[in-house]
């Protein structure tokens, strides 16, 4: 056999190896194929339309304005949610089930909500789709400290190299972002949004008071400014340790704490923010992992609409 076409054997069979080596773990319902359908009728004042809404679990249909937690023991959430604040029921629905390239997906959008009050007056709300692990408590009774409305993180004890997932990035050609809350103008933004999926392990721990905290045990964190076609087995890498010194490292990987901490329940069953404190050591064992994929990385209520996500076949990598 030549030189060369050794040459070639080891161009085109090393990286398969090297890309299929990983030992996979997936995550439960990790390949949305399963879905809960929720039929929600918005309030009179509203427009009264009857909306659907998607959940991450096993195959159902739910007919009425009910409070969701997750069923069948699955671990997503979604930014899809059943609001009732003061008294006026509204539903909105950013993540859907897809199909691509033959594969049911998760689709996540980001997109206006449109409002209609008594047919008169009309409020347009920005609103990017998400995915995670964790718990959403309905109904949402005011748009006021979101955080505070989500139990984020899973209990978990591995320590993964990667979060390997399928996905695609479908990025508008518009340079700008939209803020609107609905109860002022909207307002152009320059800067196109980023679509993001990351995953984060965590050492926690609660003091006398009930206040948790954690250190940050692992990292994986990456942002997509710009259209990526359907790619299989994309692998996030997950650092360990202190990485505010790596090359690789930006603002936006760092510690969770203060208005972007994100909440859980304590040992007394009180939702509270978990302040992540500092870094652990590279050989730490986590007890919690987050990991969220969405359609924005911004503030709420702002957004580049059209930016859409895929993602499918989520797993971690050993």
């Amino acid at each position: 056999m030549s030189i060369r076409i050794y040459a070639v054997l080891f161009a085109t069979v090393i990286p398969f190896l090297a890309m299929s080596a990983l030992r996979l773990e997936p995550l439960k319902y990790g390949d949305f194929s399963n879905w809960v359908a929720r039929d929600i009728t918005e309030s009179k004042i509203i427009g009264g339309k009857q909306k659907t809404v998607y959940e991450i679990a096993p195959n159902d249909h739910i007919v009425g304005n009910k409070p969701y937690s997750n069923a069948g023991g699955s671990p997503w959430a979604t930014s899809n949610v059943y609001a009732k604040v003061s008294g006026v029921v509204k539903a909105s629905n950013t993540v859907s089930p897809a199909v691509v390239n033959g594969n049911k997906c998760a689709k996540m959008e980001a997109k206006m909500e449109e409002v209609k009050v008594l047919g008169l007056i009309n409020m347009d709300v920005m609103v990017a789709g998400s995915i995670f692990l964790g718990k959403i408590f309905e109904p949402i009774t005011s748009t006021k400290g979101p955080f505070s409305k989500m139990e984020m993180g899973i209990p978990y004890t591995k320590r993964p190299v990667a979060l390997v997932y399928d996905f695609q990035v479908d990025m508008p050609a518009s340079d700008t972002r939209t803020k609107s809350t609905g109860f002022s103008s909207k307002k152009t933004l320059p800067g196109r949004d980023n679509a993001e999926v990351y995953v984060l392990l965590q050492k926690r721990w609660e003091d006398s008071d009930g206040k948790l905290y954690a250190q940050r045990v692992g990292t994986g964190r990456e942002r997509y400014d710009k259209s990526v076609p359907w790619t299989k087995g994309h692998e996030l890498k997950i650092h360990y340790g202190d990485i505010t010194k790596e090359t690789f490292y930006k603002p936006w990987m760092g510690l969770l704490n203060g208005e972007s901490a994100y909440y859980a329940r304590n040992s007394k069953g009180k939702l509270v923010p978990v302040e992540e404190v500092g870094w652990a050591p590279a050989d730490a064992i986590p007890t919690h992992v987050l990991m969220m994929a969405s359609s924005s990385c911004g503030a709420p209520f702002i957004g580049t609409e059209g930016l859409t996500l895929y993602i499918d076949n989520v797993a971690f990598g050993f």
